[in-house]
């Protein structure tokens, strides 16, 4: 296509997202966008049809974070983009990169509350990286160039795109410019090398340093620089949820996610440490308890590409601004050429093997056969190394957290920042279409499946077969544990009956639909799932009693982390 040509403003939208390679796009057609969707039948782009636009945004969500570009969802006006703002947030809290493209009423209706109009841009300004409203068919090609851009650099994130219908219909002449510039947008990306060397000096100097991931170390790919790392230094890695699935969960040196559903050991061997190597993390109330507590005792290297999250929550003794994964790099790099290699048995390491060993001998599981621990194990058990792991939001959430086990680095997402219920099949659906070639598993709870339950259509209609593990207690699981822990057992609002009948649900949809109830049927439903063509459910009752343990209370540290006894 030449450098100019006149085109409709909807033409020139979808040019552009093929120009940055765009290759499906998730989205529901309306009113105000359909010049937009007119043009799916004259380009390369797949539509993938929701039933639900939240469901769209939690698709685009899923594909970015695997293919670490972002994914694109499409929404109408009015409801239709207010519905996806659950969808933006999420990607937002997680950093997830994501383009967002929405329906408006024409310019001249804007602020006239016509039918189906909302002030989408003043909704979504606080949580999206930055928000685009085209007045004219012109701006389009270059503003969608710079929502890629900014999408996808620096700390990654959604970009909203609100589009008038008048200036989708409109023809202009169109320049898709190489090369622009964002008056105020320059990402961090290469670190000071001083603040690398005093981060060395620091680490070196320390008794019981510890390592913590964050999801950054995930969104950078920084999985072979940071395992260099811990192995040249001997230094024992805990991960937040986010970063779990940084470090190899099989590891010598891996005690697992911290925080307030974390590991018993990791959250032991973190109250102990003298100096943390925290990278790409927020230091959240989850993750680290109550703030004074944690960094009284720590020094802290902190590690991020963005300088906003330096001292935000934790105050810091070195802060390395800039990509982690070139953080980490040069920090190799360094310490190859002072020939530093710690000894494997210094009294450190040995503290943590028997601390692990401690913990995998000593922590009480539920009894029954059907025990989420046993449950989740078995699921590690049979899948590939290199299956793409979602999960919803509750108790299946966090046991996975304490029980499923990252082999493969880069494996396993969930919404952690906003803890979005319903996010994990969507989500799953999206890294799928992103990585066809692998199995992929939402690990959900039959709350949180029921909200984005019809999604089911989307992945048999669109031949996308992924597998929906459900640890099913007919409760909102989470919530009722709180009750019965903080409010004197008033179960209220959270029994969900037996209502629906999942396998029923899933085959109405055309999906596949297995009960397992011992772990029998559980071995034969996960392997017959991993052969199936079709999306397939598998329903698992468990005990609505079951509480997920250990557990860090609100406002309290993670020294105060109560134990099943």
């Amino acid at each position: 296509m030449n450098k100019m040509e006149t085109m409709t403003g909807a033409r020139a939208l979808m040019v552009a997202m093929e120009k940055e390679g765009v290759k499906e796009v998730f989205g529901l057609p309306g009113g105000a966008n359909l010049p937009m969707y007119d043009e799916f039948a004259r380009c390369d782009i797949r539509h993938i049809l929701v039933r639900h636009e939240q469901s769209a945004a939690h698709m685009a969500d899923g594909f970015g974070r695997v293919s670490r570009k972002p994914g694109v969802c499409f929404a109408t006006s009015g409801p239709g983009a207010t519905n996806i703002l659950t969808g933006i947030a999420t990607a937002q809290a997680d950093s997830s990169p994501m383009i967002a493209v929405t329906g408006q009423v024409p310019v001249a209706m804007i602020g006239k509350d016509a039918f189906q109009e909302s002030d989408i841009i003043g909704m979504a300004n606080p949580v999206v990286k930055y928000a685009f409203q085209p007045r004219t068919p012109g701006d389009i090609p270059e503003m969608v160039r710079k929502g890629f851009y900014i999408a996808e650099t620096g700390r990654p994130g959604p970009v909203l795109i609100d589009v008038p219908k008048d200036v989708q219909q409109k023809e202009a002449s169109m320049v898709f410019p190489d090369e622009f510039k964002i008056r105020g947008y320059h990402p961090w990306t290469d670190p000071d090398i001083m603040h690398v060397e005093r981060a060395i000096e620091m680490l070196l100097s320390a008794e019981r340093p510890i390592i913590l991931a964050g999801g950054g170390t995930i969104i950078s790919s920084a999985f072979a620089e940071l395992q260099s790392i811990a192995e040249l230094l001997m230094i024992p890695v805990v991960t937040t949820f986010k970063g779990k699935g940084a470090f190899p969960e099989n590891h010598p040196l891996s005690l697992g996610p911290i925080g307030m559903h974390g590991h018993a050991e990791a959250n032991k061997m973190m109250t102990e440490a003298d100096c943390v190597l925290a990278i790409g993390t927020r230091f959240s109330d989850r993750s680290v308890g109550t703030f004074e507590a944690f960094e009284k005792r720590l020094k802290i290297i902190h590690m991020d590409v963005d300088p906003a999250e330096i001292g935000k929550n934790q105050t810091t003794s070195v802060a390395v601004v800039g990509d982690v994964r070139a953080s980490l790099r040069i920090m190799v790099k360094m310490l190859m050429q002072k020939a530093v290699k710690r000894n494997e048995e210094n009294i450190w390491i040995k503290h943590v093997k028997e601390t692990k060993a401690y913990w995998k001998e000593h922590l009480k599981l539920h009894p029954g056969e059907m025990g989420a621990a046993k449950i989740l194990r078995k699921l590690r058990e049979v899948l590939p190394h290199d299956s793409i792991v979602t999960t919803e939001v509750g108790q299946h959430q966090m046991w996975a957290s304490l029980f499923y086990d990252v082999i493969q680095p880069g494996t396993f997402f969930s919404s952690t920042g906003l803890g979005t219920m319903g996010w994990g099949f969507p989500a799953a659906i999206g890294a799928k279409v992103a990585r066809p070639d692998v199995p992929v598993v939402d690990i959900a709870g039959d709350g949180s499946f029921s909200m984005t339950e019809n999604s089911l259509a989307t992945a048999v209609l669109e031949d996308i077969p992924v597998i929906v593990f459900l640890l099913n207690n007919f409760t909102l699981g989470m919530v009722a544990q709180w009750q019965r822990t903080f409010y004197n057992r008033r179960m209220i609002g959270v029994d969900q009956g037996k209502c629906p009948d999942y396998v029923k649900l899933a085959e109405s949809y055309g999906a596949q639909g297995i009960r397992a109830q011992s772990m029998d049927e559980l071995d034969k439903a996960i392997k017959t799932a991993l052969k199936s063509d079709v999306a397939t459910v598998i329903d698992i009752p468990i005990d609505p009693e079951e509480d997920v343990l250990p557990f860090v209370a609100p406002g309290t540290s993670l020294a105060d982390m109560i134990l099943p006894s």
